[in-house]
């Protein structure tokens, strides 16, 4: 700092020379000393300006004109503090919705796989029905011949009844094949985990792997779980290790609370069904690329050995090809829809940030037109205009880092709130969002861009400043009305604003719609009962014996209506298929099939309970068992594919997949199975006692307090046993409204975010016209001008701007609702309510926006601007 004041005092020094030498020569000349001074310091010209480019020529002044430069813009800051606040506000609400919708991006599309060497990891997938699953048999079959992959491991979901000792509860876990953790190079955190070379057949490998999250939460991170026996529905597994912390299976959106080995699936379900290869049970399989090895060479070597399956297993496969897909959101079943979806969110966020970049440019022009003078008295002064330049870029970094600060901490609360949201409290459903160095350096990055961007815009009206005109005229230079880049920027922006808007009051009319639509069910004044009988030890014949107690006690329960069984509720995330072949179809194999249908397994009553209407034959009875002949009700879409254009569907014969014939002895209404927005869907409802399944969905209907209803079912049920798990619940759409909710939650709050800069960008365009013209319009007031003129000549571009966007983001806002139609059931653009609520909202937003700058200019006061000049 010594160095520095000397460098300083001898550049003032040799300064003060040069005049003092210039002022003794015109001395001599005559004049008198002061004169000759005056004189002097003239001639000299801007003293301080000579001793910054001293300074810059020595290269001493760098970091003091940075450090001058951030003081003089918090000083500006400061002194216009709604501008501040509305400028890093602005920045802040861009910057939080790019970081979180690129978190998620990253999280879910970018890096989804947690496990090593994730870039040689894929999943596999039939071509021909992609997430179609693998029978266990085919598993094998793809894992011994290959020669693409490292190894293939399998998995499932399954739900089951974990006691551990000191409390029994319902969990999901992932059944996986014993080279499960092999195959994917994950090593245990703690203990061992189980292996190929563990599994003797059936049931031989009674072990449990715990995650660690749900180590750490239900056994309070005790290292002597290993070798501690639990049970798992009532079946002893023993604990051989803990996955480490970053590992929770190989379904982003599932956080399970075991792995156990897929061949002791009987044990837990008494189900066989791991040695029927017709019957597939839900495996996923995938594995590591082998190095060296591609893409198209692996999907070559895997469709031979769907050949070889097609030709030793006709009634099983039929033209058997495989594609390959990047495991963690269940391929394209949700890996399609999440990608298409965040990449529109990302798209959409984009948009506006580049929108929030024009308000800000425009802000910024605006107020550099208010400071025109100053500017002009500084260059007129002997400032740079680099350095006024300088000045300006730090001052919108400054703006930028403060935005971006705000904005990052918005996005890591939102982020890590997403992490721990349960959806739906009765599957363990998780959003893997946290951020991470990534996400910060994203933000970061849209920080300091955004500020070089919007500080741009002011750029060429600075360096165009003629200041000896300024200081001359004492007002603001006016331009034409040429279209420039800002006007062009708004009108982006005021177009993704209306179309949010429209997508949002579509989405939200259309969510609103679908709570009132006819589902083929009820789901009012009616509770659901979840259990799996298989949790409290029941199998084979027990099973079908205890659901029939089960529906009898629950209908001796006082106001109980009615109660009736079914395998899965409809809409509820759940769903069994089957191909069905015509009666006359002699040739079973998938090709021929007539339709592919949802089943359902229902029990005497359900039809009553679920509110579903019976259009024709008869219900179900507790008769149709077993010994009886095989029937089954329909509804008007499976008699329409599978059974012709008969006029009375009713005792017609179909044909299973194993070639039973199965008579129609009834016709149901027409429901949604699946999703809200899916077309009609063939549905068969089989006799629960003919084809059982451990898997029990009570539906209770009643009039009385669902609280206290649920609390006698629950007495009632646990009297009957009193260990067996239960789930009641309301009967709700959460899972078929889960997309729809979240596709509306989302375009509205980009709907508001798009608002809020619509709001700003028009507020700084009108700004900006006002203050360019404030000279102009104090004359007209002098002259006599009336309100609406002044307002048509301040504020008819702004208008004229807005109107032409909300025009444009109408149109197109229609034409994207229909795409939205297909996740939110019943949205239509062709809503004269949702057409009149964007134009009043946007009218609104207009008004609003130009409040302040309207204000200005009618109370401008033409004998101040006068004596300005």
């Amino acid at each position: 700092m010594t160095f520095k004041r000397q460098g300083d005092d001898d550049v003032e020094q040799e300064l003060r020379s040069h005049i003092q030498h210039r002022a003794d020569d015109l001395e001599r000349s005559g004049l008198p000393r002061a004169e000759a001074e005056r004189r002097a310091r003239i001639e000299f010209g801007g003293h301080g300006r000579f001793k910054e480019e001293c300074r810059e020529a020595l290269r001493g002044n760098f970091l003091e004109t940075c450090f001058q430069d951030l003081r003089f813009s918090l000083r500006v800051l400061r002194k216009s503090p709604a501008f501040a606040i509305v400028a890093v506000i602005t920045l802040a609400v861009a910057i939080t919705a790019n970081a979180v919708v690129f978190g998620i991006l990253n999280a879910l599309i970018l890096h989804p796989r947690n496990a090593p060497r994730a870039e040689s990891l894929y999943g596999i997938e039939r071509a021909s029905d992609k997430f179609a699953p693998e029978s266990y048999l085919d598993y094998l079959d793809l894992r011994d011949r290959n020669r693409s992959f490292e190894g293939l491991a399998a998995y499932a979901l399954m739900p089951a009844g974990l006691d551990s000792g000191k409390d029994s509860s319902g969990v999901w876990g992932f059944l996986v094949s014993g080279n499960y953790f092999d195959a994917l190079g994950v090593k245990p955190y703690l203990g061992r985990f189980f292996h190929g070379s563990d599994e003797h057949g059936p049931n031989s490998a009674p072990y449990m792997v715990l995650p660690y999250a749900y180590w750490h939460s239900h056994f309070q991170d005790d290292r002597g779980v290993v070798g501690r026996v639990v049970r798992l529905n009532k079946q002893p597994f023993t604990v051989l290790g803990v996955a480490p912390p970053d590992f929770q299976g190989t379904l982003l959106f599932m956080s399970p609370a075991f792995f156990v080995p897929v061949v002791n699936k009987a044990q837990l379900d008494g189900d066989e069904v791991l040695n029927d290869r017709g019957n597939p049970y839900l495996l996923m399989v995938l594995g590591h690329l082998k190095p060296g090895v591609t893409q198209a060479q692996a999907i070559s070597d895997l469709n031979s050995i769907g050949g070889y399956l097609g030709k030793t297993y006709p009634a099983d496969h039929a033209n058997l090809t495989f594609m390959l897909t990047r495991p963690g959101l269940a391929g394209d079943l949700l890996g399609g829809p999440v990608r298409g979806f965040v990449s529109a969110l990302l798209l959409l966020a984009g948009l506006i940030l580049l929108a929030a970049c024009a308000n800000l440019g425009s802000l910024f022009a605006a107020r550099a037109t208010d400071r025109s003078r100053e500017v002009a008295l500084r260059l007129a002064l002997g400032s740079s205009r680099n350095r006024i330049l300088r000045g300006l870029f730090t001052e919108a970094l400054v703006v930028s880092m403060a935005g971006g600060a705000v904005g990052l901490v918005a996005s890591v609360a939102l982020l890590r709130g997403l992490s721990v949201w349960q959806p739906m409290p009765t599957i363990p459903l998780q959003i893997p969002v946290n951020p991470d160095a990534t996400v910060y350096a994203v933000a970061l990055v849209l920080a300091l861009v955004s500020g070089i961007l919007f500080a741009v815009v002011p750029l060429r009206q600075v360096l165009r400043t003629d200041p000896y005109e300024i200081v001359k005229s004492g007002s603001r230079t006016t331009r034409g009305r040429r279209i420039g880049m800002r006007d062009v920027l708004l009108v982006v922006q005021i177009t993704i604003c209306a179309v949010l808007v429209t997508s949002s009051l579509v989405a939200v009319r259309g969510l609103a719609r679908s709570m009132r639509s006819n589902f083929g069910f009820e789901p009012k004044n009616a509770l659901l009962v979840n259990t799996v009988l298989t949790m409290a030890g029941y199998s084979g014949d027990g099973v079908p014996a205890m659901q029939h107690r089960m529906i009898d006690a629950l209908q001796a329960i006082p106001g109980v209506q009615s109660a009736g069984l079914t395998s899965w509720p409809p809409l509820r995330g759940g769903w069994v298929q089957s191909h069905v072949f015509a009666d006359k179809t002699t040739d079973l194999r998938p090709t021929n099939r007539a339709a592919e249908a949802f089943v359902y397994n229902i029990s005497p009553g359900y039809f009553h309970a679920a509110g579903t209407s019976l259009l024709a034959g008869r219900a179900f009875t507790w008769h149709d068992d077993k010994n009886s002949p095989r029937v089954a009700i329909v509804n008007p879409q499976f008699a329409r594919l599978t059974l012709g254009p008969a006029t009375n569907p009713v005792g017609r014969y179909f044909k299973m997949p194993d070639g039973t014939r199965v008579q129609v002895v009834g016709i149901a209404e027409q429901g949604k199975y699946l999703t809200l927005a899916e077309d009609p869907q063939p549905a068969m409802f089989l006799p629960a006692l003919q084809m059982p399944s451990p898997v029990t969905n009570l539906v209770v209907r009643s009039d009385r307090d669902q609280q206290q209803l649920a609390a006698d079912i629950r007495r009632t049920l646990h009297g009957l046993d009193e260990g067996m798990p239960l789930d009641i619940q309301t009967w709700t759409m959460d899972v078929a409204l889960f997309a729809p909710r979240i596709a509306t939650m989302s375009l509205g709050v980009l709907g508001l975010l798009g608002a809020m800069l619509s709001i700003t960008g028009i507020f700084g365009m009108a700004a900006y016209s006002v203050s360019r013209r404030l000279k102009e319009l104090g004359i007209r007031i002098a002259l006599g001008a009336q309100r609406g003129e002044l307002l048509q000549a301040a504020l008819g571009r702004a208008f004229q701007l807005l109107a032409f966007g909300s025009v444009a983001g109408l149109a197109l806002g229609i034409l994207a609702s229909r795409i939205l139609a297909a996740i939110v059931y019943q949205a239509t653009p062709r809503d004269p309510l949702v057409l009149a609520g964007v134009v009043v909202a946007m009218a609104l937003l207009g008004l609003l926006a130009t409040w302040i700058p309207a204000q200005r200019a009618l109370s401008a006061d033409p004998l101040s601007l006068l004596r300005e000049e």
